[in-house]
């Protein structure tokens, strides 16, 4: 019998925010915002981000790995997003792949929810993947979620 080719995970991090469920939605659709604290602080060097927020409109962004990253320096690391839903100020659906230099590694399936908490926001973030053979696994992708959410915190607190 041979080993399966692809393993599936999922996983949701929920974050409390001091902004407003707009102003938290808002830097990840301002396309400027997005790119500061999902692409520029991530330590990788960005060669693209482009972006079109609206159903059925794409994202993509292109990386390449600094040497103090687990992949060889310089490999291109590619993220290619198509937006499923969207709810104003409330709820972001997308689909998204991930490469890594020639090889396909996950595709997924992510939402982000946008709720009153109080004076601020709670954030919800769940995703659903495919990681296909040699691909980074749910333990290494949630991590990069949970760096990622810790970003849009400081980005939102002004510290970013």
């Amino acid at each position: 019998m041979s080993d399966p080719t692809v393993t599936h995970g999922n996983f949701t991090i929920v974050r409390h925010y001091k902004a407003s469920p707009a102003k938290a939605f808002d830097a990840f659709r301002d396309p400027a915002k997005k790119r500061r604290w999902f692409a520029e602080s991530t330590g990788f060097h960005v060669d693209s981000f482009d972006m079109d927020f609206r159903v059925g409109g794409t994202e993509r962004a292109c990386f390449r790995f600094v040497a103090d990253k687990p992949i060889e320096e310089g490999t291109p690391c590619i993220n290619d997003t198509v937006y499923m839903d969207i709810v104003e100020d409330a709820r972001i659906v997308n689909a998204y792949t991930m490469t890594v230099g020639e090889a396909r590694i996950s595709s997924s399936l992510a939402t982000v929810e946008f709720l009153p908490d109080g004076t601020g926001s709670k954030l919800i973030f769940t995703e659903q993947a495919a990681f296909f053979a040699g691909g980074d696994g749910i333990e290494m992708r949630r991590q990069g979620w949970e760096d990622l959410i810790e970003r849009l915190a400081r980005f939102l607190e002004g510290t970013l």
